[in-house]
């Protein structure tokens, strides 16, 4: 990263790709927007930037690199691998940690207990990812084979409320086919590997609409 690209990221404010944080916090917060970025379309974390645009600069340039490192080693699930660069702002200095879109999605931060969860980007957010997203990530970044559409009755029952109504939720399926939540789940899941149907992530709930 140059200069000017961070100081044009800066005066645009937070968005999809790009987070500010006054300072490096807990390796738990950093990890989970590294993993967030890496699950969606990559970004970068700014350190030393307040939410106003000010900048602030890190306190200790060299403990903050090693918790960075360690998080995206130690704290992420596969690793993520990052790129860094310190930039000298108004005699403070700043640290740009640039994410890649990952090719090994999903990736999981690793929690107490030795429990995994997903986080994916939703505008200026790291939210998150639903048991659709996580499946979603993993199949087309697996080595899940391609699904061929098969069009039965809950297909047909799905693609009839998509004419009168522009979105639908896991709940409002189940219920549409009646059948449990979690068999819903799969069969939406199916339907955007297939190529028929996209997932939308949002903060509280997730939602699915025909593909155009």
């Amino acid at each position: 990263m140059r200069y000017h690209e961070l100081t044009e990221m800066i005066e645009a404010g937070e968005g999809l790709k790009t987070e500010f944080k006054r300072r490096v916090s807990s390796g738990k917060k950093i990890a989970k927007e590294m993993i967030a970025f890496a699950n969606t379309r990559g970004g970068v974390i700014i350190f030393g930037i307040d939410d106003d645009k000010s900048v602030v600069g890190v306190d200790s340039e060299k403990a903050e690199l090693e918790d960075i490192s360690h998080a995206a080693a130690h704290l992420c699930d596969p690793p993520i691998p990052h790129r860094v660069t310190i930039f000298n702002m108004s005699n403070r200095d700043v640290i740009c940690i640039e994410i890649p879109e990952s090719d090994c999605k999903p990736h999981y931060l690793i929690e107490e207990n030795d429990e995994r969860t997903a986080y994916v980007r939703v505008g200026e957010n790291s939210v998150q990812a639903s048991r659709e997203m996580v499946r979603v990530l993993r199949h087309q970044y697996g080595e899940s084979e391609p699904v061929r559409l098969v069009f039965g009755e809950a297909e047909k029952r799905l693609f009839a409320w998509f004419e009168k109504h522009d979105r639908i939720t896991v709940k409002e399926y189940a219920k549409l086919i009646n059948v449990s939540e979690r068999r819903a789940s799969r069969l939406l899941v199916r339907l955007i590997r297939a190529g028929a149907v996209a997932i939308h992530t949002h903060e509280k709930t997730d939602y699915f609409t025909p593909m155009l």
